[in-house]
């Protein structure tokens, strides 16, 4: 009796983790730092991100049915880049730019390439950094928490190390949040808190934020520009603990779609994004930089993935036969 092999294509390995699961753990690991942002800047804070988070579904619904494809929206994808776009701006934003920003993330940066998986940059930082050099003087004004939305713009604690000129508030404020920043950014501790949801539901590893963090802070200990006269310590802590390094280590350099799947090459990617945020840090004009350097290693995230793919089994010998014609 014969028997037939038949095999189907890849991939072959099953998983029960579906989309939408792994978006509603993202979300539910983003509450904290949204919360925390509300908190501090008031409800100016919740309606950007509502703005956001509206803007990026409608986006994609129209799209989708204008072109005849199949709605997505129930996947939360959409609901996650409005999500991390309105954390990633400021309180004081006007709403008519977070909803452009919006339709640019979800339109050209993940429907023009095909949709969900198929993006070549995660779409709530491309978002970000078109508005950044659209509109860079909204994108950079930022209020005091408890300030009220029609208070002065502040420096944020950043920009006061990139002058050397203003005063710091405490290590724990930094981390805890108390400063002028994004809506989403400014917590470290409630970033922690969500990674570390994401962590034991496995949904992230942490090689590429530890590789991120750990490779920013040792460049910034050895050769950070210290103009505060503060420790180097100090000094290389408030680095890590201020601006969306947390936020853009922990929910965006992590995407699936966007870093390289194999455990090397997620370690060369999280050093990629440490250094090139070292560098805009320290030699740029902008004193921010994790954005820009997220986006450049997406980019080179194919690049790093070919390098680093395991090689099959005989496969040398079998190129070593060909090229001695036998």
């Amino acid at each position: 009796m014969e028997h037939k092999l038949i095999v189907s294509s890849s991939p072959h390995i099953h998983s029960e983790e579906s989309v939408s699961g792994i978006m509603l753990d993202v979300i539910i690991a983003l509450l904290p730092a949204a919360i925390a942002g509300v908190f501090l800047f008031g409800w100016r804070a919740a309606l950007v991100i509502a703005v956001c988070i509206a803007s990026c579904i409608l986006t994609e619904g129209i799209f989708e049915k204008a072109a005849n494809k199949k709605l997505t929206i129930k996947d939360l994808s959409a609901v996650v880049t409005g999500l991390l776009l309105g954390l990633n701006l400021p309180a004081t934003i006007p709403l008519w730019m977070a909803v452009v920003g919006s339709v640019f993330a979800i339109l050209v940066v993940k429907q023009f390439f095909g949709g969900l998986g198929k993006n070549f940059a995660n779409p709530a930082l491309a978002g970000r950094c078109f508005m950044l050099i659209a509109w860079a003087g909204a994108m950079t004004q930022f209020t005091e928490p408890f300030a009220g939305i029609d208070a002065v713009s502040s420096a944020t604690p950043l920009a006061v190390m990139k002058t050397g000129e203003g005063s710091l508030m405490s290590l724990a404020e930094a981390f805890v949040g108390i400063k002028a920043g994004s809506i989403g950014e400014t917590s470290g501790l409630m970033l922690i808190m969500g990674f570390i949801y994401l962590l034991c539901r496995r949904v992230v590893s942490i090689r590429i934020p530890a590789a991120y963090i750990l490779s920013f802070a040792a460049l910034t200990f050895f050769f950070g520009e210290n103009l505060l006269a503060i420790p180097q310590w100090q000094y290389m802590l408030y680095q890590v603990c201020t601006g969306g390094l947390f936020l853009g280590a922990f929910f965006m350099a992590t995407d699936y779609v966007t870093t390289p799947t194999t455990k090397p090459g997620q370690v060369i990617f999280g050093i990629g994004c440490g250094i090139l945020t070292f560098v805009i840090r320290r030699f740029g004009g902008y004193p921010e930089g994790v954005s820009f350097s997220i986006l450049l290693m997406n980019l080179a995230a194919p690049l790093i993935e070919k390098a680093t793919v395991p090689k099959p089994f005989g496969y040398v010998k079998e190129k070593k036969k060909e090229r001695s014609g036998r």
